[in-house]
């Protein structure tokens, strides 16, 4: 993209693939994961050097190795979700340390579609607020790519999950996929429906990826020191608050985490990676809504975009 906007400002180029340095390697992409994220850099709610490719998450093959790189040879099955923003690509060039290999029961489509989402639920879940057994949790967007494998993970952690979702076809979903209880946002007052479901109480945590349009009632969903995750901003930022609030609804933590942090070094990627392929061979499952071409990657933002699709959304070079 030159500019920022709506999906009609991609398009796709042809670019010479830059010189393999020592600690790099290539890959020959074969799907990539599509995220809210890239929306977000597609508008500019996070800006990025224009012009600019997007996507932060493949899988594919390594067809080169630089000099330096000797755990990954070519031929070999990796995948990425934290190397920075061009995954919208037939080919990569990609620091190694940024490269995990995959299990060779993860196919490539489901690759795509989880190494990001999965891995920022271990995140999540498991290091953000260390979810404990028993413990209530509130999870907006449940029915979407990160809310299926959020609830599956929350599940097994033993955790009580209760979802918010934006239509009834939505909330069979999100019943199917283990959610406990089931609000839906648009037609239900969230706070009302969770501390009739708590007995008053409230929940532990609240997981947030919507933003605008359930941050009050995700903050009014607390019990008393409870701690709101906000995590994205699907129906738009959140508006500058007053600290104040966090005192007067109960003495409430927040936190607007992101996967790189949590990513950052070598030794918490692989950490990461390894309790999600962990998961997955528990029966993990990972929804793929729907495979397109990458010369269609403007549809995929606009079905993303609209809320229509359950589960992930994946390109296909």
């Amino acid at each position: 993209m030159e500019r920022t906007g709506d999906a009609s400002v991609l398009h796709l180029e042809e670019h010479a693939l830059p010189p393999l340095a020592a600690d790099e390697v290539l890959i020959e992409h074969k799907a990539i994961g599509v995220n809210y994220i890239d929306l977000y850099h597609r508008k500019g709610l996070y800006p990025l050097p224009l012009p600019s490719g997007l996507g932060l998450e493949a899988a594919g093959v390594v067809v080169e190795a630089g000099s330096a790189v000797s755990t990954l040879p070519v031929g070999a099955r990796v995948g990425y979700n934290a190397a920075g923003v061009g995954a919208y690509a037939s080919h990569r060039v990609v620091k190694a340390a940024r490269v995990v290999s995959l299990p060779d029961t993860l196919d490539f489509t489901r690759a795509a579609a989880c190494l990001l989402r999965g891995m920022t639920v271990e995140y999540l879940v498991c290091r953000t607020y260390p979810v404990q057994r028993d413990e209530r949790v509130l999870l907006t967007a449940a029915a979407g790519g990160v809310g299926l494998l959020a609830t599956q993970w929350l599940k097994k952690l033993g955790a009580f999950v209760i979802g918010c979702v934006g239509s009834e076809a939505k909330a069979a979903i999100a019943r199917r996929n283990g959610c406990d209880e089931v609000i839906l946002y648009r037609s239900e007052n969230i706070a009302e429906r969770v501390r009739a479901i708590t007995d008053g109480e409230g929940v532990s945590v609240v997981y947030d990826s919507v933003g605008a349009a359930t941050f009050d009632a995700s903050l009014d969903s607390l019990k008393t020191r409870g701690t709101m995750v906000s995590f994205g901003n699907a129906s738009g930022a959140i508006e500058r608050f007053d600290l104040a609030l966090l005192s007067q609804k109960g003495s409430l933590f927040i936190t607007r985490p992101s996967l790189l942090s949590y990513v950052a070094s070598r030794e918490d990627l692989t950490l990461s990676a390894q309790r999600l392929f962990a998961m997955l061979a528990e029966g993990l499952t990972v929804e793929v809504a729907d495979t397109l071409p990458l010369q269609d990657t403007g549809e995929a933002h606009r079905r993303l975009e609209a809320r229509e699709t359950s589960g992930a959304l994946v390109l296909l070079p």
